[in-house]
Order: C-alpha cells, then sequence, then structure tokens
C-alpha cells in the first residue's frame, strides 16, 4: 500500500477544515484536506447556509403577505414547498462547488474518505472498501458535531427530525413542536411559523435564547408569541408515542405533565463532537465529555496533532472553527504575532423574525461580576430607516464599564442586526471606549444609526428618545 505524504492532513472539510487547509498551504505547506461526504462540512450543506435560504423564503413571503401596507397588491399569496427546498439545495450546492475550486486554487490536496489515524502523524483513509495511507508532519482534526440524541427521545428521521429532515421535509406539518429554544431552534420555528405551520417551542431553561441577554431574549419570546409561535419555558420532553403521522409528546413542567400531539417534533437540544471512531486511542489525544482537549493554540496533548471547531467544544459556530483554523496554522508555521482566540469577544447570530445578535457581556453577567456598568438602549420604533422599511420591532442596547468606558457587550433584536453587529465586535477589538464611538459620525437614514444613538443613551445624551 503506496503512502501520500504531506506537511499538514486536515481531516473534515467543514468551515474550519478547509479554512485551515487553504491557509496552510498559503504559507507554503503542502497540504492534504480529507472529507468523506461534502465540502463545506455540515454549516454549508446542512447548518448555516441552507437554512438562510429558506428564511429568506419565509421573508419574501411575509412581505408578500403585507404588500398592502405599502401600497402594493400582489394577488393570492402561497408557496411550493418543493421549491422552497430545492432553491436552499441549490444555495449549497453552489458554495460546496466554490470551496472546490478554492482548495484546487490553492494546490490543496482533496482526498475522499474517511479517516482515522493510525498513530502519531498516520492516517488510514478509507473510500469504497479500500484503504490507503496518509501522513502529515502535522495534523488537524476537523470533524465537527452532529445533533445531541437523548436516550429514549432519538429522532426517527421521519416523524421526529434533527434539522437535516426539517431541512428536507417530504410534506408540510400543520403541527410542528420544536424541543430547544436556541439559534437553531427558533430559526425553524420562525421558519415554519411563516409558512402556516402551528408552532410550539419547549425549552428547559426559563427563557429562550438562554444565554442571551435576559431582556433581548424576553423581548424575542414577546414578538414570537405575537406572530401565534407558543413559547414554552421551564418545560420538558418526557416522552413521545408514536402514530401512523403523529406524535404525542408528554410535557412537564412545575411536576405536572401533559399531553400534546403535533405532526412532526423537531430536536434542537445542541450538538456533541465527532470524537468516535478517529483512533484517538492510538495516539495520547484526550478526550473529555466528548470534546477534544487542545490548549490556546489548538495542541492536543500529542505532539502534532490539533483539532478545531465544534470538536474541541462550544460555542459551536462556523466562525469560531474557521479562527480557530487560522490560528492553528499561523502557529504551527510560527508566524509573528499570532493570538488565542478570545471568547469574550465572539459574535452570537440568530436569523429568526425578529433576528437577534449579541457580543460580550449581557447585563447580568455584568452585574454579577460585580463591574460598574452604564447599559443603554434604543428602540427600532424611534428610527426613521426602520419606520420607512415598516420594521420598528426591536431594539439595541449597549453596556458599558462606568469607570473606564469600555465597551463591555452589545445585544440587538431587530431587522438585519445581524449584520449591525460586526460594528461593536470591531469596535471591541480595538479596544474602543464610548467617547470614540460618540464621535464617530452614522450616515443617515441607517439602521446603523441606533447604535450611535445606543451608546449615547448609556451615557444619558441620547437625541432621540
Amino acid at each position: 500500500m503506496s503512502e501520500l505524504t504531506f506537511d499538514l492532513v486536515v481531516v473534515g472539510g467543514g468551515p474550519g477544515g478547509y479554512v485551515a487547509a487553504i491557509r496552510g498551504a498559503q504559507l507554503g505547506l503542502k497540504t492534504a484536506l480529507v472529507e468523506r461526504e461534502h465540502l463545506g462540512g455540515i454549516c454549508l450543506n446542512w447548518g448555516c447556509i441552507p437554512t438562510k435560504a429558506l428564511l429568506r423564503s419565509a421573508e419574501v413571503l411575509r412581505n408578500m403577505k403585507h404588500a398592502d401596507s405599502y401600497g402594493l397588491s400582489a394577488g393570492k399569496v402561497d408557496f411550493d414547498l418543493e421549491k422552497i427546498v430545492q432553491r436552499s439545495r441549490g444555495v449549497s450546492d453552489q458554495l460546496s462547488k466554490g470551496i472546490g475550486f478554492l482548495l484546487k486554487k490553492n494546490k490543496v490536496s482533496v482526498i475522499d474518505g474517511t479517516a482515522r489515524l493510525d498513530g502519531p502523524g498516520k492516517l488510514l483513509v478509507a473510500q469504497d472498501g479500500k484503504q490507503s495511507k496518509v501522513s502529515g508532519k502535522h495534523i488537524i482534526l476537523a470533524t465537527g458535531a452532529r445533533p445531541l440524541q437523548l436516550k429514549g427521545l432519538e429522532a426517527d428521521g421521519k416523524l421526529v427530525w434533527t434539522y437535516k429532515e426539517a431541512m428536507t421535509p417530504d410534506s408540510f406539518p400543520k403541527r410542528l413542536l420544536v424541543v430547544g429554544a436556541g439559534a437553531i431552534g427558533l430559526e425553524f420555528a420562525s421558519f415554519y411559523n411563516e409558512l402556516g405551520a402551528e408552532v410550539t417551542v419547549v425549552e428547559a431553561l426559563p427563557q429562550v435564547l438562554p444565554t442571551g441577554d435576559e431582556e433581548i431574549s424576553a423581548l424575542l419570546g414577546k414578538e414570537f408569541e405575537q406572530q401565534g409561535i407558543a413559547i414554552r419555558t421551564n418545560t420538558y420532553l418526557k416522552g413521545m408515542e408514536k402514530g401512523a403521522n403523529n406524535v404525542t409528546a408528554t410535557l412537564e413542567k412545575d411536576g405536572k405533565r401533559e399531553k400534546i400531539t403535533v405532526d412532526r417534533v423537531l430536536l434542537a437540544m445542541g450538538v456533541v463532537g465527532n470524537v468516535e471512531r478517529l483512533g484517538l486511542e492510538t495516539t495520547q489525544v484526550k478526550v473529555e465529555k466528548n470534546i477534544i482537549k487542545v490548549d490556546q493554540y489548538l495542541q492536543t496533548d500529542e505532539p502534532g496533532i490539533y483539532a478545531i471547531g465544534d470538536v474541541v467544544g462550544p460555542p459551536c459556530l462556523a466562525h469560531k472553527a474557521s479562527h480557530e483554523g487560522v490560528i492553528c496554522v499561523e502557529k504551527i508555521v510560527g508566524l509573528a504575532g499570532v493570538h488565542p482566540l478570545d471568547l469574550s469577544k465572539m459574535p452570537y447570530c440568530t436569523y429568526a423574525h425578529p433576528q437577534v445578535a449579541n457580543i460580550g457581556l449581557t447585563e447580568k453577567q455584568a452585574r454579577d461580576q460585580g463591574l460598574q456598568i452604564k447599559v443603554g438602549s434604543f428602540p427600532f420604533a424611534a428610527n426613521g430607516k426602520a419606520i420607512a422599511l415598516g420594521e420598528t420591532a426591536g431594539m439595541i442596547k449597549t453596556i458599558f464599564d462606568a469607570q473606564t468606558g469600555e465597551l463591555l457587550g452589545a445585544h440587538m433584536i431587530g431587522a438585519e442586526v445581524t449584520e449591525l453587529l460586526q460594528g461593536y465586535g470591531i469596535a471591541m477589538n480595538l479596544e474602543t471606549t464610548e467617547e470614540e464611538l460618540m464621535n464617530t459620525i452614522f450616515a443617515h437614514p441607517t439602521l446603523s444609526e441606533m447604535m450611535h444613538e445606543a451608546v449615547l443613551s448609556s451615557f444619558d445624551r441620547a437625541i432621540h428618545i
């Protein structure tokens, strides 16, 4: 059996893996990428990208339903589920091919197959019953994660879905139970509700988006309920009885149980790292609770083996994985000025309607840390551009250190806030204070003006409220 030899071998072609491979090739490493299924990984093929395509269809449908409020007439408004799904899959396919082009352009060797370690620096790659040997001075594991399954409450792909089945339904569920009120669950709840399903969201913790700012999460829950989505917090899924084409779920809150019958159940309770069948036992790599242990530069306990992305633990975000891939490779080649990942400046986005975006500390986290803070906010309803767009639901909230003026956190809900958030991200990375933000000129009329007003509000200087 011949052996292929490289400076760098990346296992997994998701947003962490393919970025690491390209960066490695750019820095002069002879690089290979091993992928068993689709370039782009879960994010591009079954997560971030195709869900946004689905949500775009829902957004267009929503605007068509309200055409009269804009002085327009759209006639009968309806949707074709099959075409919506086809468009979503087409978007993913286009981008996956684009990644293939980028890898080829950067002279990265793409190896199709499933890889497992065969000791330090060695991999066995299986494809179509055949096996090949691949060696690398440096090996990066970027194997991603899969939906979390609870014993006795597993998905079956038909009546009980994961995000994959929810993205490609063979029929439209009139009643949908979503278990988990994180970003994935809420985005699908928003999509199916807009298309006319009766949606119930169950969350075991006290609020939707459990790790988010309490005020923003409360406003999101209120907006969802106004749209007809039932929100059930502090509620647990205790069991499911499957019928021929429906599911009766047992829910529990405060010790009291009730049953609810729906057409489909979507499990969105989180993900778990893909650490099995990687041959880790042939190395010194350590795993704890399905998470590969790494140092601040993504090095495992085995010299020459690294891990990035979902497989090294939360937050499970594509942009986090990509950034880790770059850090890891640049540290490998000894590039000057490489900094560890700073999770305190990690942006989070939820693409439901309305959108939610946040970065940094929540108000509660800041107060729990004993910090003296200044908090301000500005409503969409007071912004000219938002009124013109007909998108007046939402607000922008900023949190500053009262003593130093440091921006500690920003939390936003409303139209296009996922696009606005990076302004605060840049400000935090540059260690900008309130003075620089106050003296920045924001164009008018824009939604971004609310970012300025929220900063002013934190220091009792807001103009338009």
